[in-house]
């Protein structure tokens, strides 16, 4: 009690000095002298002026006017005006010193006179004791703009902002030190060193669970998405550990116990003693960590625990240097399970069959998550909001509710609202800006007058995707309902992106080289969303005739004089406007030479040239049977071979070789085909697929002319045999994506096709083989004009799995199956690149006759790539593969290879 009395006279005994703080007299300048305060009795003056001193960038005017006092008004001095006029200017956080004197007085008048200090402003700031990225990233994190008034409260936010970035990174033990340095040539302005000592980077050792009885530690890591352990392979010590330090005892144990080894077992052991994290960070993240306890809680109660929670977590050092230790205390609670469940507000569909597509009976697990998927969304199935959203019930909802707990079982009741059936009224396309509306309504689904259709709504975004124009990413669908009429509007929202591409490589070819001097090199231009009908109006040109979504194309490529080759090609998907009916037209010509070798790295004249031109018209139509996703493709061609070869003396050919290994040095042959492609393809996206699968059958025929006559084609020179070249060929390609966790997907292929004759006594055509191996890339000359199928096969060289003929000679084969084997995961899916790595398996094989044939013996490869798709340059790949298998006759065909690749490869 005593102390509370001293307390309060010491604060009484202050109180004069307390006020003086807040106003007192001038002792120069203007100061009126004789004037006195008395605090034990305020007095009430006017003001009669007020003015500010010690402002070097503030407005007079605009700080009189926060301080709430004018000239004019009654105060008492002391009194409380002054000091809430002090605490307004304070509150500004503009201001460094503030007091209020007294001028003069006359008669009740006074003169106030507020002197002031203004902070220093920010001129730079610079972060030390990091690289450059690191203070790069700092400076977007703490955004200081230069002309801000330093405060005590920016150095303060700055200092924990710059430190909250380093601990995110994981250096626990970071200093930051903010020190204002005065600016020389400026006054009252200040730069900014901010000092970090970032130590060692801190990084997870262990992340333990406490409480956890029914679900183990690896389980429940495997939903932690972000916070991670470090990466560790302690399998091998482990074992080799148990081994040398088993005692006798633990041996017979092993050998007597009879429990089985669950695979659950197994799974936690490899959990315990792998942990391939090695492209995850193991750095400890708060408010990453809190969304990763919410996933832990996610899992506990789709296993059944309902009442599931995390009570606590601590972090703490470890004895291994710079690593830290995460326990997890977890509250599981009861197991719980389904008992009854009834439906209620439901009309429409009776509740057997709610109950039907729901799938979940009395006694499974109760599961929550599971629930909300079997009734909005079921990516494997049917789900009870696609049962009603799918006939027009657009204003659904469905409400699970628990209405009785007992014991370890559970009562729901489904609560539905049906509303009324909506009518789609208008279809709305924003953000296309070279794109014309017609090339993406006519890929909509979802059509005026129709009842709405989620399963429509979804097929009109992958056909407006797999146009190949807009950011799958960025994609929108917004459906805008008018309750008033029972009709809803459909907004997609796209975002162009560039598909014009270019492919451009080139170079010199001295007379030594391959090319026997000359251009080396590859100019090709593809136009993805062409409009021939603006070729003649320059004003709608960006920076093309382009928004009808035709595809031009021009290619052209050289290798010295040996080799060019010039296509063009051009493809209209909508024949008309009308219908899905594809119209394509394609003229080829190529040529290569052949120079006498005069020595390794001379040559000399020409010893021959093969030519080739090629035009084909296709046509295309969509197929309604056996469903939609189907396409029909017809094309015939006809191609014209010349072939000239320089003879010697005797006849052969002064290479000393058949250069061309089809039976032939001089003549003509010729060669109409006629091809029709059996396609079913529902791929989510063309470029990133995340689910679907394309599946391709394609025959190739010839008319049979040995069919025509009653000539016997074994016995005919090879010359009048091939002057009209037969065949029919078939291939079947199939694709499969399958997503696996997130974005991470399986791409499983299969690849397999064959060419025969029509008579058993006529050869198999030299033309239209395959040859297996390598990138899988066209462009190779002698591969290219003779019409061959290059089939991509990693771990082994270009063209290198080839059948060989009588005469030793590499050959294409006439049957082949390949299959491949992806797991797939994106770094980047951004509009201006697309990125992502794989680890891929391959097998195949190449056989030149069918008694040869066997699908058991093929060559096998894996390894790992990336893929990078940029707008203007296509899909450019590269891979490390590494070959199994010996190539006979190619001792170096397998083994380590990198490929490099260009384009989407269908083999």
């Amino acid at each position: 009690m005593m102390i509370r009395i001293f307390l309060l006279c010491l604060g009484l005994a202050l109180l004069p000095t307390l006020a003086d703080a807040q106003v007192g007299l001038r002792r120069s300048g203007r100061t009126q002298t004789g004037v006195e305060l008395n605090y034990a009795n305020p007095q009430e003056y006017e003001i009669a002026e007020i003015a500010v001193t010690g402002v070097e960038t503030l407005n007079a005017d605009a700080l009189v006017s926060l301080t709430g006092l004018r000239a004019g008004d009654r105060i008492r001095i002391p009194g409380d005006a002054i000091t809430s006029a002090i605490n307004k200017l304070w509150e500004q956080g503009i201001i460094g010193d503030v007091g209020v004197y007294i001028s003069k007085i006359e008669g009740d008048k006074v003169w106030l006179e507020i002197a002031l200090t203004e902070r220093p402003r920010l001129t730079s700031y610079e972060v030390e004791g990091v690289n450059r990225s690191q203070s790069d990233d700092i400076k977007d994190q703490v955004k200081l703009i230069r002309g801000r008034v330093v405060t005590d409260a920016l150095l303060k936010n700055t200092e924990l902002s710059v430190r909250k970035y380093l601990v995110d990174k994981g250096y626990f033990d970071a200093v930051v030190k903010i020190v204002p340095e005065k600016e020389k040539n400026l006054s009252n302005s200040v730069k900014l060193r901010v000092l970090v000592t970032r130590g060692k980077k801190q990084k997870i050792d262990h992340i333990n669970f406490v409480g956890n009885e029914n679900l183990a530690d690896s389980r429940l890591k495997s939903r932690m998405k972000k916070t991670k352990e470090k990466p560790r392979v302690t399998l091998f010590r482990d074992l080799v550990s148990r081994i040398f330090n088993a005692r006798p005892s633990d041996i017979g144990e092993f050998f007597t116990n009879t429990r089985d080894i669950e695979t659950q077992d197994v799974k936690d052991y490899l959990a315990t003693h792998v942990k391939p994290n090695f492209f995850s960070s193991s750095k400890f993240v708060r408010d990453e960590f809190e969304e990763d306890k919410n996933a832990v809680i996610g899992f506990y109660n789709s296993k059944g625990f309902r009442d599931a929670r995390i009570v606590g977590d601590s972090l703490y050092r470890s004895p291994k240097a710079n690593m830290l230790v995460l326990d997890v205390q977890v509250e599981e609670g009861r197991k719980y399970y389904f008992r009854e469940i009834d439906w209620s507000g439901n009309y429409v569909h009776s509740d057997s069959t709610l109950a039907r597509v729901l799938a979940i009976n009395k006694g499974d697990v109760y599961d929550m998550e599971l629930i909300q998927k079997k009734l909005n969304y079921n990516p494997n199935g049917m789900d009870i909001s696609s049962l009603y959203m799918d006939n027009g019930y657009l204003f659904f909802s469905i409400r699970p509710v628990e209405v009785r707990v007992e014991g370890d079982s559970i009562d729901v009741e489904m609560r539905v609202q049906e509303g009324p059936q909506a009518t789609i009224k208008r279809i709305i396309i924003n953000g296309n800006e070279r794109t014309k509306d017609h090339v993406i309504l006519r890929e909509v689904r979802t059509l005026p007058g129709d009842k709405f259709s989620r399963t429509d709504v979804i097929r009109t975004q992958r056909e407006i995707l797999a146009l190949g124009y807009f950011d799958q990413e960025s994609f929108g669908i917004n459906p805008i309902p008018n309750p008033a009429d029972g009709t809803v509007d459909i907004e997609y929202t796209v975002q162009e992106r560039p598909s014009d591409q270019i492919e451009m490589s080139a170079g010199w070819g001295g007379r030594g080289s391959g090319g026997y001097g000359g251009f080396i090199g590859t100019l090709g231009l593809v136009f993805n969303n062409f409009s021939i009908q603006n070729i003649f109006k320059p004003s709608t040109w960006d920076p093309l005739p382009v928004g009808d979504g035709q595809t031009l194309a021009l290619r052209a490529q050289a290798s010295g004089r040996r080799f060019q080759s010039y296509s063009f090609t051009f493809s209209e998907p909508w024949l008309g406007g009308k219908k899905p009916n594809s119209f394509s037209v394609n003229l080829s010509h190529s040529i290569q030479r052949l120079y006498e070798q005069r020595s390794l790295f001379s040559f000399g004249e020409q010893a021959g040239h093969l030519k080739v031109t090629n035009i084909s018209v296709g046509l295309g139509r969509r197929a309604k049977w056996p469903d939609d996703f189907f396409q029909i493709r017809n094309s015939i061609s006809y191609q014209i071979y010349n072939i000239n070869t320089k003879l010697n003396a005797e006849g052969e050919s002064v290479l000393g070789y058949d250069p061309w290994r089809i039976g032939i040095y001089n003549g003509y042959s010729n060669s109409i085909t006629f091809n029709t492609t059996f396609a079913r393809n529902s791929v989510s996206a063309p470029i990133y697929p995340l689910s679907g699968s394309s599946y391709t059958l394609t025959a190739s025929l010839t008319p049979p002319y040995s069919l025509f006559n009653n000539r016997s084609y074994s016995d005919i020179p090879t010359e009048d045999r091939l002057k009209w070249v037969e065949y029919h060929k078939y291939m079947f390609d199939a694709e499969l994506y399958t997503p696996v966790i997130g974005k991470l997907i399986i791409n499983t292929k299969a690849n397999m096709g064959f060419i025969g004759s029509y008579d058993k006594e006529t050869p198999i055509s030299p033309f239209e083989r395959f040859v297996v191996g390598g990138d899988g890339l066209s462009g190779q000359a002698g591969q290219f004009i003779l019409g061959r199928d290059i089939i991509g096969l990693r771990g082994y060289q270009n063209n290198s799995i080839m059948p060989r003929n009588t005469q030793g000679q590499e050959i294409g084969g006439i049957i082949y199956n390949k299959f491949a084997l992806q797991l797939r995961y994106p770094i980047s899916l951004a509009p201006s690149a697309t990125i992502y790595v794989q680890a891929f398996a391959e097998a195949g094989n190449n056989w030149g006759s069918y008694a040869d044939y066997n699908p058991f013996k093929l060559y096998r490869s894996a390894g790992i790539g990336a893929r990078i798709f940029m707008p203007a340059f296509g899909l450019i790949g590269v891979d490390w593969g590494y070959g199994f298998d010996t190539v006979p006759g190619r001792p170096d065909a397998s083994g380590p290879q990198f490929h490099f690749t260009i384009g989407q490869q269908l083999r």
